[in-house]
């Protein structure tokens, strides 16, 4: 779990299309650097310190896990993405986009390319009334005193101009959904995404305990002669794991996310079992399964078979090296019957054969957001 912090930023616009340009930057926030929480009224004000068109101003709170040099490095490249050129540091210009961190927590921060608390946040109006209006019971942390108190003894007289204008706050997976399940064939990359949620997302994770399955190896080497007990020990371990798991949320955590649910045991017992065993099971899992709480959501990774093969040879589990693309299409088939015959639960399908989301965060950020995009 990674460690979360708040910290406040100004972002400010007076170039092309002033709103688009902040609402965009507030996208780039939330996708590249963490969550923001608040969002102040847009201000009115003119350049400050040059001659210019007027400029749009905001202030956000962000929930980020990135170390303060990690935030600025990622805000140039946001700043990159909207257009900004940064010329001579030393004068004013007109700008797409500017993000200054103003506070990160109550730390003083004094690097070559990095001050917090920002050296002149408390001569500008333009930053302070924004920033008292999300933040103005906030310590300054050399200071000692309010933002608010800040606002009260800046010496600019700069008009700042409140206005009508309204940006959208993205709304953060955990604000969506109490409980997201990502499934998938074996080897879509399931599990590796749920821990990137539940790393990025503060979440509480319930991960499938495949490993400590005694009967997974023998059922590799005699499909006939071990599905039966393979499935009822699965759907025994999945029902005990996810009924501990949801029963109640973890204090700390936001949201559960999930790597399997419920129904993944009948989907592999139809394949599995023949009809008589198949119609014992079934009777077993219509009981458990009403005792079950259900996602908020659920996800389904779709990888072509090349791709699971591919990534069942990466992975080297001993036991599945044998696994057929043949029996892979049937899981795969079988999850899609699943998936267009049971209507009870939100579900989202999504093509990640052409993605590599664990080592690019571009593909990773695509899935988040059909995600969130429900």
């Amino acid at each position: 779990m990674k460690i979360t912090r708040e910290t406040y930023l100004s972002l400010g616009s007076n170039q092309g299309n002033k709103l688009q340009n902040l609402q965009a930057a507030i996208h780039f926030l939330v996708q590249y650097t963490g969550h923001i929480s608040r969002i102040s009224s847009v201000y009115q004000t003119r350049a400050w310190g040059f001659e210019a068109d007027d400029f749009y101003n905001i202030c956000v709170a962000l929930t980020t896990s990135l170390s303060p040099e990690e935030l600025l490095q990622r805000i140039l490249e946001i700043e990159q993405k909207l257009g900004r050129v940064r010329k001579d540091e030393k004068k004013y210009s007109s700008r797409t986009i500017d993000i200054d961190i103003l506070l990160f927590e109550d730390e003083v921060i004094f690097s070559p390319n990095l001050i917090v608390p920002h050296p002149r946040m408390t001569e500008r109006k333009f930053v302070l009334v924004p920033l008292a209006e999300i933040a103005g019971q906030i310590k300054h942390p050399i200071k000692k005193i309010s933002i608010n108190a800040c606002l009260s003894q800046c010496p600019d007289e700069t008009e700042v101009q409140k206005t009508d204008a309204r940006l959208n706050r993205p709304l953060a997976l955990f604000e969506k959904y109490n409980y997201i399940a990502i499934e998938g064939n074996i080897g879509s990359g399931k599990t590796s995404l749920a821990k990137k949620l539940g790393d990025d997302f503060n979440a509480k994770l319930v991960l499938e305990r495949f490993a400590d399955n005694p009967f997974l190896p023998k059922f590799y080497e005699d499909q006939e002669r071990f599905a039966f007990p393979l499935e009822m020990s699965f759907l025994a371990d999945r029902y005990q794991q996810l009924s501990d798991g949801l029963s109640q949320f973890d204090l700390f955590k936001n949201f559960i996310v999930s790597d399997y649910y419920i129904f993944k045991s009948l989907i592999f017992a139809q394949v599995t079992l023949p009809a008589e065993e198949y119609k014992l099971y079934r009777k077993m899992f219509d009981i458990l399964y009403k005792e079950i709480i259900k996602p908020d959501i659920y996800v389904f990774l779709h990888q072509s078979t090349e791709g699971l093969l591919k990534n069942i040879r990466k992975r080297g589990r001993v036991y599945e090296q044998n696994i057929e693309g043949a029996y892979l299409d049937s899981i795969q088939t079988a999850y899609i019957n699943f998936i267009k015959s049971d209507e009870s639960i939100p579900k989202v399908i999504i093509e990640v054969s052409d993605l590599d989301f664990i080592e690019n965060r571009e593909d990773y950020l695509k899935i988040v957001s059909k995600i969130a995009g429900g």
